[in-house]
């Protein structure tokens, strides 16, 4: 018989989710994450995200139990058969976006993103953004509320709902979305292959000044951004028998 797998339970803010950790630690037992086999993530999406962050380099796979809003990362919650849902559990590897941000100063700021990388204007006006893919400059001026890149993980997050189109886990691909583009007015985005490198250059930035946003990392008035996939850096989610990430993506699609 295979010994069963260490559990480490963290759970958010949120009274129902640090009640369901202190009910799985009583039942299971519970190690520190570092020692960890699986982490058991107790939350909501957001929440979800930052523990994958936390777990960049010890590469842990995360198994999550909703006890947020949404929950789109996250398994049902239930407290029987956690070890059996665990074993029997599908396994989903994404990889992040490293975003690199120049400020006015030259100062460059680096920070990774599981779901997208964002750029949104700062005050009333309109953010202008050229937008260059491997050294070729595509869209001389796109005037916007602002431009995300976003990874499959990621294309059902903040990119839908700014229109962006829905990509499956194993599609090695990444979309280029605007949000609110006011010109070019119909352009709704771009499919870009995984090894696209992604350059924003803030055009009039002294006027019409932009952030750019890696998941929760902020950088305030950014002059230039480059985007690109870090294949050599590996997340994993565990999603129970059936209910699988790719399986979530493509019911998405259908949804009304």
């Amino acid at each position: 018989m295979s010994t069963p797998p260490t559990l480490a339970f963290v759970a958010s803010d949120r009274p129902e989710a640090q009640l369901a950790r202190q009910t799985l630690e009583a039942r299971y037992g519970g190690v520190a994450e570092t020692e960890a086999d699986v982490i058991v993530a107790l939350g909501g999406d957001g929440f979800m995200l930052e523990v994958l962050h936390r777990n960049l380099r010890a590469k842990t796979p995360v198994y999550g139990m909703n006890r947020g809003s949404v929950g789109f990362l996250m398994n049902d919650y239930d407290e029987a058969g956690l070890i059996e849902r665990i074993a029997a559990a599908g396994r989903a590897v994404i990889h992040p976006l490293q975003m690199d941000a120049w400020g006015e100063s030259g100062q460059v700021q680096s920070g990774l993103a599981i779901n997208e990388v964002s750029l949104l204007r700062q005050t009333r006006q309109s953010a202008k953004l050229k937008i260059s893919i491997d050294g070729r400059v595509r869209m001389e001026e796109l005037a916007c509320d602002g431009c995300l890149v976003a990874t499959p993980a990621g294309s059902t997050a903040y990119n839908l709902s700014a229109h962006g189109p829905i990509i499956p886990l194993d599609a090695r691909m990444l979309a280029l979305t605007p949000i609110s583009a006011f010109r070019p007015r119909r352009w709704r985005g771009a499919l870009l292959p995984q090894s696209s490198k992604v350059r924003f250059d803030v055009l009039e930035a002294d006027k019409r000044p932009v952030s750019a946003t890696a998941d929760s990392f902020e950088v305030r008035r950014v002059v230039c951004v480059e985007v690109h996939e870090r294949r050599d850096v590996e997340l994993a989610m565990l999603f129970d028998a059936g209910r699988s990430f790719e399986e979530r993506v493509l019911s998405e699609q259908f949804a009304s």
